[in-house]
């Protein structure tokens, strides 16, 4: 805890705590004899608002090192406020018999024998008031941190869970590729010679998208051309592969190795003979591309891990709403993926949703903004309201007791609309949204 600083605090505060009390006082007839009983009575009310301040301060700082982020439990909070409430007596009590002796030369018996509970009334109760929006205003301040690290951790979570769909891809697709190449350097080793040259091409392309989110579709379908071109290596004239000759929108985009992975698990699934031929359809339908296959499985197939298809599934659903299909009948299977454009692609209406969630704030801001200005409104009509009332009834200052209270919760109503903080400054808020950033990078 930083001594100099919360020192400050505690000066504004018992600023704020005199002037308030001043002009309660001075409404209910209080004048002023001189100069000099003004400054005495300023600073017996600073030295009570800092005692009183820093003595809750280091206890409030004890409660939160104690406990940490489980201090606002019900059983820890209801020892924060019991500790604080007797925290302030001890330092009321210890203030008066400092000021009775030193100042007044009174002996301890007699300040015992003379002291009396509503002494204690007034000074405590502002105490408790003071105690309570500190521990409102932290509170606050502790749930807005929350939220943005929780924020953090969900968009660090979606981003390391893309990323580690993506490096999945690097083992999966190198082991069957390693496959295929087994295969061939038994059956044909010149063909297994062409494959392991274009093999180099193929997972050039599969490092180079490696890192990339999204790539257009007319990348991926020369890329699948090429990863066909080592199927056929193997298979020959056993798999018919057919691609649209044109694009209706070319600089759509598409998961980058998608395509890869949907052909592999066509040939991994079926037969592939010259008798069982593979038919494989790439085509776009309805802003979406389908890729399609006759079904002839295999008679004796390990089990399925559905690496493949889990890994498009889970790849599309943290960058769009919209879903990829599975879908088969008695004849054929397809997968549809949806192409991803700059109206339906949810990465690229950054600005869309920016506009938008501008908007939502700005509304948002301006129901607040009327909110306090009623609160406001209320309050200066209650406030000679209470006077009058306190006037009228008796000679003993209660008025104080709502008006400040009351008071309190308007300047934190205020300090909440217009992110304002006496403490921390204008816009506090962003700056500490900015300083975890930096710490955590």
């Amino acid at each position: 805890m930083k001594i100099r600083k919360e020192i400050g605090k505690a000066f504004f505060v018992g600023v704020l705590i005199f002037i308030v009390v001043g002009v309660i006082e001075y409404l209910n007839g209080w004048e002023i004899s001189s100069g000099k009983e003004l400054v005495i009575r300023f600073v017996i009310n600073q030295v009570y608002s800092i005692s009183l301040y820093m003595a809750n301060a280091f206890f409030f700082y004890f409660i939160i090192t104690r406990y940490k982020n489980e201090w606002f439990k019900i059983q820890h909070l209801a020892k924060g406020i019991l500790g604080s409430i007797a925290i302030s007596l001890v330092t009321i009590f210890l203030l008066r018999i400092g000021g009775a002796i030193l100042f007044e030369g009174i002996s301890i018996s007699e300040f015992i024998d003379n002291e009396r509970p509503v002494f204690y009334y007034v000074t405590l109760l502002i105490s408790v008031v003071v105690t309570g929006i500190f521990y409102a205003v932290y509170y606050y301040r502790y749930t807005q941190e929350r939220k943005v690290k929780e924020q953090k951790i969900i968009a660090g979570t979606a981003s390391a869970q893309f990323d580690a769909l993506k490096n999945q891809l690097d083992p999966h697709f190198l082991f069957n590729s390693l496959n295929v190449l087994t295969s061939l350097i038994e059956e044909n080793p010149d063909a297994a010679t062409r494959f392991t040259t274009s093999l180099s091409k193929v997972y050039r392309y599969v490092l180079e998208q490696k890192n990339k989110e999204l790539v257009t579709v007319e990348e991926e379908l020369k890329f699948a051309q090429l990863y066909m071109s080592l199927l056929k290596m193997r298979f020959e004239d056993s798999i018919i592969f057919d691609i649209p000759e044109t694009l209706s929108n070319p600089e759509a985009k598409v998961v980058p190795l998608s395509l890869q992975l949907l052909l592999e698990n066509a040939v991994k699934h079926n037969q592939v003979t010259p008798a069982n031929k593979l038919h494989i359809t790439i085509y776009e339908e309805d802003g979406n591309l389908i890729i399609k296959n006759n079904i002839q499985l295999k008679k004796v197939m390990k089990e399925s891990t559905g690496v493949g298809l889990r890994n498009i599934h889970q790849r599309y659903h943290l960058l769009t709403n919209r879903p990829v299909s599975v879908k088969q009948n008695e004849k054929e299977f397809w997968v549809t993926i949806p192409l991803l454009t700059q109206k339906t692609n949810t990465m690229t209406t950054q600005n869309e949703y920016i506009s938008a969630k501008r908007y939502e704030r700005a509304k948002k801001h301006v129901e607040e903004l009327k909110g306090f200005y009623i609160h406001f409104t209320i309050y200066l009509i209650m406030v000679p309201v209470f006077i009058f009332l306190n006037i009228k009834s008796t000679g003993f200052p209660w008025a104080i007791f709502p008006i400040v209270g009351w008071g309190m919760g308007v300047t934190g109503h205020a300090m909440e609309v217009f992110n304002w903080n006496p403490f921390l400054g204008k816009n506090w808020e962003e700056r500490k949204i900015r300083e975890l950033m930096k710490d955590d990078e």
